[in-house]
């Protein structure tokens, strides 16, 4: 059954690699450098295309367990991640290191982090990173 319903979620995950996004925000203006547009996403604003970007996410264990977190992969290869710790104790939390490389991008790009638990009710976190690159 626990099979099932990851094969479910992985499913349902968003079948798209790496990519440029051409959409601006509702404003039609993206949020400046380094925005927090969300606890989950962050945005580098307008970069220059070439450079390396770095960004930490912070995951708080939010259950009555310790949290692991059994793997950290990406949508691209253009954007590096990991976990500092492997294991949290309830009520703690880690930070999810991101390092996004502009090279070879134009425009607006939104890449995805994906960190997979072993929690059954939370078992995939997803963050976003967001960049305007400009050459």
């Amino acid at each position: 059954m626990r099979s099932l319903i990851l094969i479910l979620i992985f499913l349902s995950l968003p079948l798209g690699g790496c990519y440029s996004n051409e959409q601006a925000g509702e404003t039609g203006q993206a949020p400046g450098p380094g925005a927090e547009t969300g606890p989950d996403t962050w945005d580098f604003g307008q970069v220059k295309e070439g450079q390396v970007f770095k960004h930490a996410f912070a995951l708080k264990n939010e259950f009555e367990i310790p949290l692991t977190i059994k793997d950290v992969n990406t949508s691209c290869g253009c954007t590096v991640s990991q976990a500092k710790d492997k294991v949290i104790a309830p009520g703690e939390s880690t930070s999810i290191d991101v390092k996004f490389n502009s090279k070879g991008y134009s425009g607006s790009v939104q890449q995805f982090v994906y960190v997979h638990t072993d929690n059954l009710d939370k078992p995939i976190v997803r963050f976003i990173i967001k960049a305007d690159v400009i050459k």
